[in-house]
């Protein structure tokens, strides 16, 4: 075994600084890498140390494996976690972390391979008897890809192969919106992955998106720590994950949990991972892909299983044994997160840019705030506008819930716009507390989610309100002789 003494983080924000307070409680120094257009990360004031890295425009810097590695060794690190997107699912990283004496948190380039990339994933799980989608490789044959693909029927997805995160997927309802899919698609997977290889799915209506989170260690072990619903989207992008799946049969989520354990399993799997699943509105459920990383929803299940996943991660790249069996694992209650992202919801989830003038932390009972911006940083389109998750558990769900919205009614950043309040009212719509959810429905329900118009009288008047009773302005003090006129003058 070999104890991790100093970590080099490739990656930046809020999962940079998730793993930081991680390492510190366990005595492991941090290195974060800083950017000279990225200097604003809480991460980087508390790590031990800090190095610059090199790129443009600045997400560059995270995608450049002999940089990354450069730097690892440079700083005197004897071990890299790579967070989540970026490089983590990177085989070729992997590789290069491992060839250059350093411990990869994370699964085996040669596992990443296997399941990390989408295609070959898809294969495994064949022959795992795991039941997928129809699909077609466009690496099979480039030229008759677009036919292979038309054959399989619309709706499609087109998927990168080194894609996450909802990055590098488009749907195709119709042979004629293909080609231009494709294109879009692969776009997306160079720029966030560096990778442009596709391959397209048969589309499933309406389907619930549930993931199970698994863990194996180098000592045999391959345990689930539960399922998550992630089926809250917009552009394939989850906005709203929790822990247990609401309205999920029990005998379903045996299924899914044990299939993901055996698939884990039998790809000799070491560190987090994640088997995502679509189910169908009539039950079935299929295999959609393995993330080989942490999650970014990976809070929901540390929530509700009282575990700390990046050192469960840690332990395991020592190569110490996972310290509890199946049968330790214990569920407590309800959880949920909520992405916070620095886009405009009523406007079409436009990005939105600006400085953060001031931020404002939601805080109270069974409330986590993973933020990755700090007050006065810059919100640029370098990098994926998720800004902070913000994490809540109750004793159930209806509690989780209420929990939420009141957190989302505190959190705050002024000079950016963010989705606090959209994501209120899909937490407030009837069918949500019904836990009737699936990836549409935020489409279907779109009319219920746009927000009153209010008038321009009705702003102002608002507008008014809110300002007297401003602590700057409502504890003025009027001087003479204005006080002493009456308050009809004043």
């Amino acid at each position: 075994m070999t104890t991790i003494k100093k970590l080099f983080i490739a990656n930046r924000a809020e999962i940079a600084l998730r793993i930081v307070r991680t390492a510190r409680r366990m005595g492991i120094a941090t290195v974060v890498p800083m950017h000279r257009d990225d200097r604003f990360g809480p991460a980087l004031a508390e790590a031990d140390e800090t190095v610059e890295v090199f790129g443009t425009p600045a997400v560059a810097a995270w995608l450049d494996i002999p940089g990354m590695i450069r730097a690892a060794i440079d700083s005197g690190c004897d071990a890299v976690h790579p967070g989540y997107g970026f490089l983590s699912e990177n085989a070729a990283f992997s590789k290069a972390v491992a060839d250059a004496g350093l411990i990869f948190v994370g699964p085996s380039a040669q596992v990443i391979e296997l399941m990390g990339d989408k295609i070959t994933a898809r294969r495994f799980a064949v022959t795992q008897g795991m039941p997928v989608t129809p699909s077609a490789d466009e690496a099979m044959d480039p030229a008759t890809f677009e036919k292979r693909a038309t054959a399989i029927g619309f709706p499609l997805l087109v998927k990168g192969a080194a894609g996450g995160g909802g990055k590098g997927m488009q749907i195709a309802r119709r042979a004629d919106d293909l080609a231009h899919a494709i294109s879009l698609a692969r776009s997306e997977s160079l720029r966030y992955f560096g990778d442009g290889r596709l391959f397209a799915e048969r589309f499933v209506e309406q389907p619930r998106h549930i993931e199970v989170q698994v863990f194996g260690d180098t000592h045999g072990n391959v345990i689930h720590l539960g399922e998550r619903e992630c089926s809250i989207q917009r552009r394939f992008q989850k906005l709203i994950e929790e822990s247990p799946a609401p309205a999920l049969p029990a005998e379903l989520r045996d299924r899914i949990c044990e299939a993901a354990v055996q698939l884990a399993a039998a790809a000799k799997y070491v560190n987090a991972g994640t088997v995502e699943c679509i189910v169908s509105p009539d039950g079935d459920f299929f295999f959609l892909e393995m993330n080989t990383r942490l999650q970014v929803e990976h809070p929901v299940t540390e929530m509700v299983t009282g575990l700390d996943l990046v050192e469960l991660q840690l332990r395991v790249a020592q190569g110490e044994a996972l310290p509890l069996k199946q049968a330790d694992v214990h569920f407590s209650g309800h959880a949920m997160e909520c992405r916070i992202l620095a886009e405009d919801a009523d406007a079409g989830f436009v990005p939105d840019t600006g400085k953060v003038l001031l931020l404002h932390c939601p805080t109270g009972p069974g409330v986590r705030f993973d933020c990755g911006v700090t007050q006065g940083a810059p919100v640029t389109a370098d990098f994926d506008s998720m800004l902070a998750k913000l994490v809540v558990h109750g004793a159930d769900r209806t509690l989780a819930i209420s929990r939420m919205r009141s957190a989302l009614t505190e959190t705050a950043m002024l000079g950016v716009t963010i989705n606090n309040d959209f994501l209120s009212r899909v937490l407030q719509h009837p069918a949500f507390a019904r836990g009737e959810t699936d990836t549409g429905f935020l489409e279907r329900h779109k009319a219920d989610l746009t927000p009153t118009v209010l008038t321009e009288a009705e702003r102002q008047l608002l507008l008014a309100v809110a300002a007297s009773a401003a602590p700057d302005i409502s504890a003025t003090r009027i001087p003479e002789p204005y006080a002493s006129m009456g308050a009809w003058r004043n």
